[in-house]
């Protein structure tokens, strides 16, 4: 019995141990800034955005070699985004300490749907007569993460409801595509994006007080 489980083990040792030569170096920086920069916006830190302009930049490369197009312009969109989140963390109002929190409202759900919907159908339509792996999921996944990431450079509460979603989305797209630490990475974006929720919901109710 000893001997079957000491067996087992060391198996289990061996393939873990191959998978992990099989990750690239590029793709080992992508999943420890990935991290960095969603764990630092999650605490409500400024430094998540020089984080994250690295982190993106790395994946324009790996969705690329991945035939994952949206999701590498995608890359691009959130490389501009980053940068203009900087700057609206940077300015914050009067004596505040930080950027303070915001709710989200009615005609931004609305508008941010449509554009979804819109998005999804247009770029998934053109996607599909190129080598694009699932285009119109990874349109759909595309277009709410261009979502969050404007309410999250906005400041907006919500923003990480979205990313909660979509991350559970993108664990299956990647699993699918063999890039297993960018699943393993984006599993944990969930827990992350949960906490970030936790923080920002209390620093918004302070800012009530």
């Amino acid at each position: 019995m000893l001997n079957m489980l000491y067996l087992a083990i060391m198996n289990i040792s061996q393939e873990l141990s191959q998978w992990w030569h099989q990750q690239t170096a590029i793709e080992m920086a992508g999943f420890v800034t990935g991290l960095a920069c969603v764990y630092l916006a999650a605490k409500n830190n400024i430094w998540n955005w020089p984080f994250a302009i690295v982190n993106v930049s790395i994946y324009i490369f790996i969705f690329f070699k991945a035939h994952l197009f949206a999701d590498m312009y995608l890359q691009v969109y959130f490389l501009w985004m980053n940068i203009y989140g900087w700057y609206y963390w940077s300015h914050k109002p009067g004596a505040a300490l930080k950027t303070p929190v915001k709710l989200i409202t009615r005609q931004q759900v609305l508008l941010l749907s449509a554009a979804v919907i819109v998005f999804t159908i247009i770029l998934g339509s053109v996607l599909k007569y190129t080598t694009a792996s699932y285009p119109y999921i990874d349109s759909f996944c595309a277009a709410c993460s261009m979502g969050a990431q404007i309410l999250m450079a906005r400041k907006v509460l919500e923003n990480w409801l979205i990313w909660i979603f979509v991350n559970v989305v993108y664990v299956g797209v990647y699993l699918f595509k063999d890039l297993h630490l960018t699943a393993i990475m984006y599993a944990v974006y969930i827990g992350i994006a949960l906490l970030g929720y936790i923080e920002w919901r209390r620093d918004w109710k302070k800012q009530m007080e």
